[in-house]
Parts: structure tokens; sequence; C-alpha cells
């Protein structure tokens, strides 16, 4: 049984996760607060991965009945909590309804609300990784996305979108080791104006043929969660990245086996790699003015950055 925090004596906005305290986030959002000027404070609520669905009902209706409790930001456990207590919410927004998971959860006008932050903030942390107009030089690059979690589904997504008109991959590819997660993305995905390519590899040699088969300039992605709450990587050491590929890297903490993987073959590929520092910094500043109720944006986005790395 999931514990639960004492009801909150100051404005609170909790992390529920895995392995919380590791994160930089409750050394840096004290911070944060300080120099936004946000009245409040975080705590983490850990739980198991896939718990049962009572645990996370259990936490959202503290949440949701604790008068100080704010919100939260809601990681690893994006799909199960959504699945388990949507009914909770009095507003689910568009992009948690599209993609059946939560990354936000905060009130408003007496109302608990969920939002999914990823399609914003991938969005946001793909615009400064990937170099403007590169599908556009590289015609018949692919992207692979190893995961198929609410992550790898928002990038997916994000990559597709009418805005970039013609500065789109060639084609998408999802990985994943199960069946019914891999079925609900070729669901949610199935409009998708880029062709996409599902492929079930329960072994990481199967993702090394996906990968090791990609055009030149092609983007590999880890978002299985590999490398951070749990030790290993999708890909064999054996694996060969897209030469002039670009790798993302969704992790900025853990033991990064994917990162070092790329990091080896980086001058022999010639690859941009990227780690997952900028994600999570869009990640927690959208959560953040959500549950706040602040703006986050311009200086003020520069600010957190500047001060996090510091």
């Amino acid at each position: 049984m999931v514990k639960l925090p004492q009801p909150a004596a100051t404005p609170t906005m909790y992390f529920i996760g895995v392995t919380t305290t590791q994160s930089s986030i409750m050394r840096i959002f004290p911070i944060w607060a300080e120099a936004l000027g946000i009245d409040g404070v975080i705590k983490g609520i850990d739980i198991s991965i896939h718990a049962p669905a009572e645990d996370y009902r259990a936490v959202v209706d503290f949440i949701k009945n604790d008068p100080l409790s704010a919100g939260a930001l809601v990681t690893t456990h994006k799909i199960d909590l959504y699945n388990a207590c949507k009914d909770m919410f009095e507003y689910i927004d568009p992009y948690a309804s599209m993609f059946g998971e939560l990354s936000s959860i905060s009130k408003q006008d007496g109302m608990l609300c969920a939002h999914a932050k990823d399609p914003i903030s991938s969005g946001l942390a793909l615009d400064a990784f990937i170099p403007a107009g590169h599908w556009q030089r590289h015609p018949k690059a692919q992207v692979c996305v190893l995961g198929a979690g609410g992550s790898a589904l928002a990038i997916s997504a994000y990559l597709a979108n009418e805005k970039h008109l013609d500065d789109i991959p060639a084609r998408i590819n999802l990985d994943n080791r199960s069946y019914p997660r891999l079925a609900e993305a070729v669901r949610i995905l199935a409009d998708s104006r880029v062709p996409m390519s599902f492929h079930l590899c329960p072994t990481p040699e199967m993702n090394d043929e996906i990968v090791m088969s990609l055009p030149e300039g092609s983007l590999v992605v880890n978002a299985t969660g590999l490398g951070k709450d749990r030790p290993g990587s999708p890909l064999t050491d054996s694996c060969v990245f897209p030469k002039n590929g670009l790798v993302w890297e969704l992790n900025y903490r853990g033991s990064l086996e994917f990162m070092h993987q790329a990091q080896s073959q980086k001058d022999s590929r010639n690859l941009i790699i990227e780690d997952g520092w900028t994600y999570f910094i869009h990640g927690w500043t959208q959560v953040i003015a959500e549950v706040f109720h602040t703006d986050i944006t311009g200086e003020r986005l520069a600010l957190c950055d500047r001060l996090a790395r510091a």
C-alpha cells in the first residue's frame, strides 16, 4: 500500500514517481520557488511501477481533498494513474484524453484537473535539439522511438505536426517490448501524416535490427525509461547507430547506458547526442506553472534553466 503524506501545512506540490528522492528537482524546486515568487514546497510520493489501482486512487483522493495540496507532477505512472483515476477529475485536457495519460494534476475553480504536458514539453525540447530543416536536408531519414509510453507517443505526434509542413521524417518506427501498449499506440497514431511502422521487439537484439536499418541522418530516441529507474538499455552494445544521426536519451540521470552506447560511437558515426536535461526543464516548468497558476516563459524560463544548471 502506498504511503500517503501528512495533510499539507503550506501550499504543496507533489512529485509522483518511483525514486523521487534521487531527482534533482528536490534540490532545484526551492531555488526556483524563491526566484519566481512561488509560495509553495515540493514533496515526493513513491509508488512501485504498475501498482494496484487503489494505490493511485488513494494518492489522487488525498490531493483532491487536502486543501493545501495544490497538485502534482506525474512521471513513470502517467498511463496507469490515468486509467485508474480518470473518473476522479472534473476536467481532463484534450491531450490527456487523446494519449490516455496525464503528467499534471492541478486545481482550478474548485475542479481537479488532469493535463498531459508531454506533447508540449517534448516539442519544445525537440525544437531546441533538432537542427532547423534537418528532415528536408535528409529526405530519407527516419525516426526510431524505443518505447510506447506517453513520451513516445507525444514525440511521434509532434514530429508529424502540420506546423512543420514538409520538414518531417520519411517514417517513424515505434518499438515496444509488449503487445498491449503497442496496440494502443497503433490506435492513437493511426491518422499520423508521417508513415508509421510498429514493431513488437521483446529483446534488445530486435531493437538493434530496426536501428541498424535506419537511413543516414535518422533519429533514435530512448523513451523506455531504462537507464533511469531501472538499469539497462533497449539496445545491445553491438548496435551501430545511423551515420550523421541524432540520438536522444530522454533521461538526464541514472546509469544512462543508452547514452553511453551512443557516445562511444559519436566520432565514428558523427552523431549529435542530446540527454534529457532540456526536456526535464520544460517538463517541470510546464507543470509548476499549471499547479501554481503562474507564467514561466521567456526570461523566467531562462532563469530556471540557469539556476538549475548552477
